[in-house]
């Protein structure tokens, strides 16, 4: 669905947002309206306050939340899935507890960091953090204090390498769009995300945690608590804390109205570890597949190439997961139907996380067709400032208007394209520019950002404890990004 043409003025439509913002952030923070409701219910004020045809209203609705949910929904299934495998198997506890024996109780943060900056190359911000979210809750557990202290390292070290590294998809459509070296954006991308998460993020990440406190949620994948979890149905039992040895459970049992009890040992470290490098290196054959195929190495659309590509899509690497963790893990010990009890009680916590996603989807999209963003845009293309900071300000509002990182990136890109085409800049400096753009479309993560109602929802926090916490973080991840873009400015 194309952006229709706007109603009013850049002035008015601008208003429009700014009250649509305030009036949901009323709702969800004073009113306490369910945010799924406050998100339907204002984003159909919104379009039609900003002249949508009232006939064309339903379709502006669906357009973002079918999209966002198209994306979301089978990411944050599959991925809880793996998730509630790990957990009550005892492997996120073989993971974490070979993180911690490596990095040391202190730097347990940094390691879930180190981890994420790792696994974040070729996948998905959601998608990485979804599967990380049972090793972040355990090692949480562990330690105690504030889930914000070892959620945060790993969610902006995914947020950071998704913006900024090729292959993702927004650098690598601004430096195509720009005209930038791929392999040069992909070469300086790295040590500017790394550096960037590490000020912006994780050092920030401790000194909110330590300030801020947020329970440990319960409700994704139980908490164990005096030897047994929490969900009904399934149990960890006895999980060694030092070394992840002897595991039982009741799952199934309780179902069959039976006492069993069965004794297993926690799976192997290279066996969990196996688990979760599966899907990042079936997602891997896409990204390489994609960039050989770019490049004029394998041919365009060969057969081969394309049942391979289609085994990384994400959805499908996830599924894979699923069916390898069911066998490898699941089925230890434990009856098909144990394990798909297992299975029903993970996905029922997700349903309100998913709707709240998808509406905050929708409400994105309905200021995307409203062409505030286009009118935004166009008003900003000849600011008469220097090009590296033009770049930043326009991802910056447009980030801020519509809430896609992914839509500020290559509209800030496609507007200075032509600019930038004719200011003969060095190969340095139009990389710099991908990295400001990158930097802007990170900044500011509020309620028209779905990614804003996945952290809110996954770690348990209300709207304006996330307003404090991630969007805070988010911003400072990106400035931090845009002082290195300046600095690769000056010296290209």
């Amino acid at each position: 669905m194309e952006a229709i043409d706007p109603a009013y003025g850049t002035a008015t439509l601008l208003l429009i947002a700014a009250g649509a913002v305030a009036l949901l952030l009323f709702l969800i923070i004073k009113v306490k309206l369910h945010a799924f409701l406050a998100l339907v219910l204002v984003s159909l004020l919104t379009a039609l306050a900003a002249g949508i045809p009232v006939a064309d209203v339903p379709s502006a609705l669906s357009y973002g939340f079918s999209n966002t949910l198209g994306s979301v929904a089978l990411l944050v299934g599959f991925g809880v899935m793996i998730g509630r495998l790990l957990e009550i198997t005892g492997g996120a506890q073989v993971l974490a507890d070979t993180l911690i024996g490596r990095f040391g109780e202190k730097r347990a943060p940094l390691a879930l960091g180190v981890a994420a900056l790792l696994f974040g190359f070729p996948i998905f911000f959601d998608a990485g953090l979804v599967v990380f979210l049972p090793i972040i809750m355990t090692v949480a557990r562990r330690f105690g204090g504030s889930i914000l202290l070892y959620a945060f390292p790993a969610a902006g070290a995914f947020a950071a390498m998704h913006a900024l590294v090729p292959p993702h998809p927004g650098p690598v459509a601004a430096a195509e769009l720009l005209g930038a070296n791929i392999g040069l954006t992909l070469v300086i991308g790295v040590p500017v995300a790394i550096v960037s998460w590490y000020v912006g993020a994780f050092l920030v990440s401790q000194f909110i945690g330590r300030r801020i406190h947020v329970d440990i949620p319960t409700s994704l994948f139980g908490e164990i608590n005096g030897g047994r979890d929490a969900d009904a149905g399934d149990g960890v039992d006895g999980v060694d804390r030092d070394g992840g040895a002897g595991v039982s459970d009741t799952g199934g049992a309780a179902a069959t109205g039976t006492a069993r009890t069965a004794t297993r040992t926690a799976p192997a470290f290279p066996t969990v570890l196996g688990i979760l490098m599966l899907p990042f290196v079936l997602i891997s054959f896409n990204t390489v597949l994609d960039t050989l195929m770019t490049a004029g190495v394998i041919e365009e659309g060969a057969t081969w190439a394309e049942y391979l590509k289609l085994l990384g899509t994400t959805s499908i690497a996830l599924l894979i997961t699923v069916i390898v963790a069911t066998l490898v893990l699941g089925l230890r010990g434990r009856s098909m139907a144990d394990v798909t009890d297992i299975l029903d009680n993970a996905l029922g916590p997700i349903c309100a996380i998913i709707l709240i996603t998808g509406a905050g989807g929708m409400f994105g999209g309905v200021l995307r067709l409203s062409g505030i963003g286009d009118a935004l845009s166009g008003s900003l293309s000849n600011l008469g400032i220097s090009l590296i900071l033009q770049a930043f300000i326009i991802a910056t509002l447009l980030r801020v208007a519509q809430g896609s990182a992914t839509v500020a990136l290559t509209t800030t890109a496609g507007l200075l394209s032509a600019a930038v085409a004719a200011a003969n800049l060095s190969s340095i400096q139009l990389t710099a520019l991908v990295m400001a753009i990158a930097a802007g479309a990170t900044v500011l993560s509020h309620v028209n950002d779905s990614g804003f109602w996945l952290v809110s929802r996954f770690f348990g926090m209300d709207v304006k404890t996330t307003l404090k916490t991630w969007t805070v973080m988010e911003t400072t991840l990106g400035l931090s990004a845009f002082v290195l873009a300046l600095g690769l400015w000056a010296i290209g």
